[in-house]
């Protein structure tokens, strides 16, 4: 069964396109459910439109903290049913309201 990723970006989305070309030639065995960026200028947004995938804007400064921004986060993840989060050049720390949210597999 495959699992469903997202990727978070802030940038031109050239490792985004790596993980595209990889899910849709079978090397990756998962669906792009979600891009997200904290940018609304990332030039990634339009790969991911282009492919078909769902790509939001999420600014941190709409939220008034961390944490507040992070669960936002978390909440638009778990409405697709992501189960493996890629960081493809995301340029802002997540805490541990994410990252518990998303813990490493081993």
């Amino acid at each position: 069964m495959q699992r469903n990723i997202a990727v978070l970006i802030s940038g031109r989305g050239s490792n985004l396109q790596s993980i595209i070309d990889a899910s849709r030639d079978g090397r990756l065995d998962a669906r792009i459910a979600l891009v997200i960026s904290n940018r609304a200028d990332a030039a990634g947004l339009e790969r991911a439109r282009a492919a078909g995938i769902e790509a939001l804007v999420r600014d941190h400064k709409g939220w008034p903290s961390r944490e507040a921004y992070e669960s936002a986060l978390v909440g638009d993840l778990r409405a697709r049913d992501v189960q493996l989060v890629c960081l493809a050049g995301f340029m802002r720390l997540l805490g541990a309201t994410f990252v518990d949210a998303f813990p490493a597999e081993s």
